[in-house]
């Protein structure tokens, strides 16, 4: 019976420099499939986790901006953003039209050239989609896609990596109505599973590292199948507590 406890987290090297029009899930197969010691491969049940960063440029998700002017992107932050939550200084929180509440609408200026800033895909859900059939199709196996970026949280310091889309794996394992350790009914508990695919895989990725890809290997089967994070993830502003 396999111990679905155990996890191991695979960095995958070799993704070249993405550029515009690529064949983005092309080059993660190849990735994916490059010799190596020992080899990585794609496994039935993978769930392949890559930076959002890769995805944005191979989508075309590019705005030039001056090179000297640190603010220079500000303005595309407005642009991009359906609502803006709170404002201090040059830092804008703001409500994406996906609906994600982040800081300045996700716009990057991280680990890309001085005159570039980069947006978000405009449907991660779709991106991660594309990734997984074409895996389908060449390697046929079934496996997870999760689209990661990196946000800060409320009330907590520090930075983790989230899910902005996924693929072929549940975003939410919902407990609600089985029973805890000690037999008590749990009422609201959602696990929210791509989050946690996505930091997990975060910590063999690193920031400055140049390793987009990650695979996430003896994921529960159970928790394979169809699912949105736009749909069933990001909360309803009726339901928040906070804005």
């Amino acid at each position: 019976m396999p111990d679905y406890r155990r996890l191991e987290i695979i960095p995958v090297p070799g993704l070249p420099e993405i550029k515009p029009g690529d064949d983005l899930a092309g080059m993660i197969i190849d990735a994916c499939l490059a010799e190596a010691d020992p080899p990585i491969g794609l496994l039935e049940n993978d769930v392949l986790v890559v930076s959002q960063k890769v995805v944005s440029k191979a989508e075309n998700q590019i705005e030039i901006v001056d090179p000297d002017d640190p603010l220079s992107h500000k303005p595309l932050v407005l642009r991009e953003s359906a609502r803006v939550i709170r404002r201090r200084g040059e830092l804008i929180i703001s409500q994406t039209k996906h609906g994600y509440v982040c800081a300045n609408a996700g716009i990057d200026r991280s680990n890309v050239a001085p005159d570039v800033a980069l947006l978000l895909p405009e449907d991660s859900d779709r991106s991660a989609r594309r990734i997984r059939d074409a895996v389908k199709g060449r390697v046929g196996v079934d496996t997870g896609v999760v689209v990661a970026d990196t946000f800060g949280r409320p009330w907590r310091r520090g930075l983790t990596d989230i899910a902005l889309g996924c693929a072929g794996i549940r975003p939410i394992l919902d407990l609600r109505g089985t029973d805890d350790a000690v037999g008590r009914e749990l009422q609201v508990t959602e696990v929210c599973i791509v989050d946690e695919l996505a930091g997990a895989a975060e910590l063999v990725r690193g920031k400055s590292d140049g390793i987009a890809l990650a695979i996430v290997r003896g994921v529960n089967p159970d928790w394979f199948g169809p699912g949105s994070v736009v749909e069933e993830i990001v909360r309803d502003p009726a339901e928040d507590l906070f804005r």
